[in-house]
């Protein structure tokens, strides 16, 4: 543990002062403050789209939904859609059907 603390502190001195310089630091908090101001701005764009796009879509799925959907006639009964060649296993009601004595 003391051996880590005595390389960390000779590293320290090596390399010079562990503080950033005061112009780095101005920089980085003027930038910062530009970055937050773009980003807010582009939140809010995207807030107002993304309102904007959820009343299109619900304007346009009532629009779907109140018009009338067109209702045809039933098909005729065709022969070949029941045919039945031997008894169901369980017998000739369906598999859960009451059998009615």
């Amino acid at each position: 543990m003391a051996s880590a603390i005595l390389r960390s502190g000779l590293r320290n001195t090596l390399r010079g002062s562990s503080r950033p310089s005061a112009t780095s630091k101005r920089r980085f908090s003027s930038s910062a403050h530009q970055d937050e101001a773009y980003e807010a701005a582009e939140a809010s764009k995207w807030e107002k789209i993304t309102y904007l796009g959820i009343a299109a879509c619900s304007i346009l799925a009532i629009y779907n939904l109140s018009k009338g959907h067109p209702h045809y006639e039933e098909p005729p009964a065709y022969q070949y859609l029941h045919v039945r060649n031997k008894e169901f296993p369980w017998g000739p009601y369906g598999l859960f059907e009451k059998k009615h004595h």
